[in-house]
């Protein structure tokens, strides 16, 4: 009687109008229990019918993950894993639960994703590979469910489809390719500590993927899409120990850059971000071995990054600036490059200035400091002083983090030593000798800091003018003060900035 109760309502729920009295007579709490159920034909029925009601009503969906409702629906998907009907019901409803946070919330502390990973397996249709897709996809959104994911091992299931899928020119199999790149950008976006199952799996099928189809196979949208993000998930190995730096040279090797980089062009305009932000971390990882900064230099990567510029989307700003960072990092070349683009050094001047984006902002100054420390050209210093950059290096030595004082500190140094007279207007403008005094009279001050302040000290001395400003401004005594400071590094560099100033050398 309850089975065939249960029968109808699953029916009637599909009529709008009935719906609502099913709402009404509040009948969703009565079905819950049911879930309970041994009797396969029962739970099909009670599920269908709390399906239909909840559907596209928040507010009673919240109200069935509230009374419990999540546990039920993971152990049917658990018991019944065989039962192609109740599965998929089961889905439907995770589907239509999994976008809210107390539904996540609920499954992390479940065995869903081992679920869901087996079902992905298994799955032979595209309708339930879709459905799949989508309940995996937001419920990646949650860190404690994105571990769960891997330890279940869903990069290589995912790392199975695209496989299977290579090559296909339909429609439906590139949609379910588009859904696994996706998770996999999710996947990637995330703080995982223990990726290396996840990367040898894509590295894995990368290497097939070479192996069957060839190089030139890459020009197909297909392989683009596949080679792309394989590429993106490979870059996870160097995460791992230095040994995986070969993983990351064979993708330069493969040629892929650009094919990622017409990717990125693509996207600039898009309100999704996730693959711009994904693409661009794995060229900032891509760019940590000098052997792969060097090849990417020689085929232009700097330049063609850089019409990125023109995004708006502070998470892709910082991605790009922070991929910039690293392909400069070491690399005269590429400050020079970086250093003399003025497209470039108007934007990051723009960003240095950007408050509301603290990471943005920060970033923004560190490129600029990264620029000048590894640049040996006077046309870059002066390119980045006729930018109106020069003051906002100067702003950064008092940052509150002492990475970024010293960054700062040692490329105005660099830069001094270069091109001291482009500079001095600006040095005397923004009271940098000023601002060094404070530094070295803080007793906050980092010793490093205080080493370093001491080192553009001694560049500054070699312009007349800055010299009376230090002299003026009775730095002298401060030295003498250092000269007994418990920093042995600090006490050398107030001795040799002393000698400097007393004109002993």
């Amino acid at each position: 009687c309850a089975v065939k109760a249960a029968q109808v309502l699953s029916e009637i729920a599909k009529n709008e109008e009935m719906k609502k009295r099913c709402i009404e007579a509040d009948l969703v709490p009565t079905l819950i229990p049911l879930l309970e159920s041994t009797d396969q034909e029962m739970l099909l029925h009670a599920g269908r019918a709390i399906g239909r009601i909840c559907y596209d009503n928040r507010e009673l969906q919240e109200e069935l993950v509230k009374v419990g409702v999540i546990t039920p629906l993971v152990r049917v998907l658990t018991d019944y894993a065989e039962s192609e009907p109740l599965v998929h019901v089961d889905l439907l409803a995770l589907c239509n639960l999994a976008d809210l946070d107390t539904a996540k919330e609920a499954l992390s502390k479940t065995k869903v994703a081992e679920q869901l990973v087996k079902q992905l397996r298994r799955a032979e249709n595209h309708e339930r590979l879709e459905i799949i897709f989508e309940v995996l996809q937001a419920l990646a959104e949650n860190d404690a469910l994105k571990v769960q994911l891997v330890e279940a091992g869903v990069q290589e299931v995912l790392s199975e489809i695209l496989m299977r899928l290579q090559g296909s020119s339909q429609a439906e199999n590139t949609c379910i390719v588009k859904a696994a790149s996706d998770l996999i950008v999710s996947l990637l976006l995330g703080d995982l500590k223990d990726v290396k199952d996840y990367a040898k799996a894509i590295v894995s099928v990368l290497s097939r993927h070479e192996n069957t189809q060839g190089k030139d196979s890459l020009n197909s949208q297909f392989a683009l899409l596949m080679s792309t993000i394989l590429f993106l998930t490979s870059l996870n190995c160097l995460v791992l120990p230095l040994s995986s730096d070969g993983n990351c040279v064979r993708m330069v090797q493969l040629g892929v850059i650009h094919q990622l980089l017409d990717l990125l062009e693509k996207h600039v305009e898009s309100e999704d971000i996730s693959v711009q932000r994904a693409a661009l971390s794995a060229l900032r990882n891509l760019a940590i071995p000098v052997v792969s900064k060097v090849q990417m230099l020689e085929e232009g990567v700097a330049e063609r990054i850089q019409t990125l510029l023109r995004s708006e989307m502070p998470p892709v700003q910082f991605k790009l600036l922070e991929t910039l960072r690293m392909l400069a990092d070491g690399q005269a070349d590429a400050a020079e490059i970086l250093g003399q683009d003025p497209m470039l050094l108007n934007r990051l001047v723009q960003w240095c200035s950007a408050k509301d984006h603290t990471g943005v902002h920060g970033e923004a100054n560190r490129l600029l400091a990264s620029i000048l420390h590894h640049n040996r050209s006077q046309e870059v210093v002066k390119a980045i002083q006729e930018a109106q950059g020069v003051k906002h290096l100067i702003s950064m030595t008092t940052s509150e983090h002492a990475a970024m004082q010293n960054e700062a500190l040692n490329a105005l140094t660099i830069a001094s030593t270069i091109n001291l007279e482009t500079l001095e207007e600006s040095f005397k403008e923004s009271q940098l000798v000023q601002s060094l005094h404070k530094l070295l009279q803080d007793d906050n001050t980092s010793p490093e800091v205080k080493y370093n302040s001491m080192g553009l000290l001694c560049s500054l001395l070699n312009s007349g003018d800055l010299r009376q400003e230090i002299e003026e401004d009775k730095i002298k005594e401060t030295l003498e003060q250092l000269c007994s400071h418990s920093n042995v590094n600090v006490v050398k560099e107030a001795v040799t900035t002393l000698q400097i100033l007393r004109g002993e050398t």
